[in-house]
């Protein structure tokens, strides 16, 4: 990927926010890594948050360990709704459990898609959505011709770390691994120990396309940030006016507004 625009809207308020924790952006992502740059361009919006959350101290964990080191430093507060028993971090849980009273007043509902994995994953959780895709996507691409037996057998025994780093070289040639084959996987599907999920500031929600449900929790501090993944929500924690400033341009699509780094 071509190298980033440090000067851009973004990376200046990624600098400031950084600073105000003690790290700097090589710390979180290091320069030589275009896996991790590619997944802080994508899911970076949860880095210049407000002050009362924890963004990860890195853009890829790569281990159980580490992920349960940072669940615990942030703090998981649980709730349940209907079935699931969801965990966010404090800030965004009370932050939702407002936007849903909000919307049971009027008659509307906010509730967790697929159950408790709307909210926080472990590392095991990232692995699995990833060979969710990854493997059917495998066996597509052999099937088709795009790829070899050996090639196949190849990748399915790379460490997880290189299985991403080639996958995301294979897009370049068309050979997607989205669940629909037409887009990049991390439209998808985060990389393993990639996943805002784990980082316990993201939502998925099954009313996604009710408008009215998306300006609840934009009140709240609640966007979405991912493109292409549509019931995917981060908690921000800051008014939509403010995002601008933290480096976040709106991108709308299909007639949904997306907060993303302006990386350009």
């Amino acid at each position: 990927m071509p190298e980033p625009n440090i000067s851009s809207p973004y990376y200046q308020a990624l600098n400031q926010a950084l600073a105000q924790r003690g790290v700097s952006v090589s710390d979180v992502c290091p320069d030589d890594d275009a896996v991790a740059r590619r997944v802080l361009h994508d899911y970076g919006a949860m880095f210049v948050g407000a002050q009362n959350i924890l963004p990860p101290p890195a853009c890829i964990f790569t281990s159980e360990d580490q992920v349960s080191q940072f669940q615990e430093a942030a703090g998981r507060a649980p709730a349940t709704i209907g079935d699931a028993v969801i965990e966010l971090q404090p800030a965004a849980m009370r932050a939702l459990l407002r936007a849903r009273a909000t919307a049971l007043a009027e008659g509307l509902d906010i509730t967790p898609r697929d159950g408790a994995e709307a909210a926080r994953r472990d590392y095991a959780d990232t692995v699995r959505l990833w060979n969710s895709r990854f493997l059917p996507a495998l066996d597509h691409w052999k099937n088709v011709g795009r790829q070899s037996e050996s090639q196949v057998d190849r990748l399915r025994a790379l460490p997880i770390n290189e299985q991403v780093r080639e996958v995301l070289e294979l897009e370049k040639e068309g050979i997607f691994f989205s669940k629909d084959l037409s887009k990049s996987v991390l439209y998808s599907i985060a990389a393993p120990g990639t996943s805002q999920h784990i980082a316990m500031l993201a939502f998925d929600a099954n009313e996604f396309l009710d408008s009215r449900v998306r300006e609840i929790l934009a009140t709240e501090g609640w966007f979405q940030t991912v493109l292409s993944d549509l019931p995917h929500f981060t908690f921000l924690g800051l008014a939509e006016g403010e995002l601008p400033e933290r480096g976040l341009k709106s991108v709308d699509v299909n007639g949904q507004k997306f907060w993303i780094p302006d990386v350009e």
